[in-house]
């Protein structure tokens, strides 16, 4: 028999796609993490293309925050990475398996202007937090007001939620211009060309959901694919997705 935290996971995993907005795709899973293992849904984040780079991190469209964050942290925090990266964010890109902070702190043992991190989550109540690292570009974590103390089964159920509840929010984030940095400069209008084609949208769907005209769909596209320096439809997504420039 299935644990109910096993089973609630999977019905999560059934549901998350058909979830309507990143609010809901959060509250969803908070409502199974905190009843089940008490830990609270901190959010998911699309890594910056550029590490120790803050431009892209914008909440509504590269990071996704559940309601239970405490007011103000993600502020401050955002303030304090100018000065060091996060070692969240680092660890992120590097792990291959679910890490908690208190693991990373003891393993990291940081000293002096290294430690804001920590005193900042004390700072606003969270104890400890449990990170996922998604297929090397997201972050998506857990945290709570204890250390966290899990099974190992219980945190690779609680990644499972966090990559059906990334994949969902990838589906949802709008393009994000200010990824693009100094490389192919692509407009709004392409971007979101590109990310409805990377979704498998055909042309005249995508010019329904833009309120565009097919050719005017198929104008943006061979725009995209020449500032991309590409052939075909099929490698200018690629290439997009590969640079970052859409989720």
């Amino acid at each position: 028999m299935p644990t109910p935290l096993a089973a609630e996971m999977l019905r999560y995993t059934k549901q998350a796609d058909d979830l309507s907005d990143s609010t809901a795709v959060l509250n969803a899973l908070d409502e199974i993490t905190w009843s089940l293992a008490r830990v609270h849904v901190l959010g998911g984040g699309l890594l910056p293309r550029k590490f120790g780079t803050t431009e892209s991190l914008c909440v509504g469209k590269t990071v996704f925050l559940h309601k239970s964050v405490p007011k103000g942290w993600w502020e401050d925090r955002m303030e304090l990475s100018k000065q060091s990266p996060p070692p969240g964010d680092i660890a992120a890109r590097l792990a291959m398996a679910p890490f908690t902070f208190s693991d990373l702190m003891k393993l990291l043992e940081p000293i002096g202007i290294d430690r804001w991190a920590m005193e900042l989550n004390l700072k606003y109540g969270i104890r400890d937090s449990l990170g996922c690292p998604i297929a090397g570009r997201w972050i998506f974590a857990y945290w709570s007001p204890k250390l966290i103390s899990l099974e190992a089964s219980e945190k690779s159920l609680l990644f499972l939620g966090a990559a059906f509840a990334t994949k969902r929010l990838q589906q949802l984030a709008p393009p994000c211009v200010e990824r693009i940095g100094k490389g192919a400069y692509l407009t709004p209008r392409e971007l979101a060309v590109l990310r409805s084609l990377s979704l498998g949208r055909r042309v005249a769907d995508i010019g329904k959901d833009l309120a565009l005209g097919e050719e005017t769909v198929r104008s943006h596209i061979k725009k995209a694919q020449a500032k991309l320096g590409v052939a075909t439809p099929i490698h200018a997504v690629a290439q997009a997705v590969r640079l970052q420039l859409i989720p």
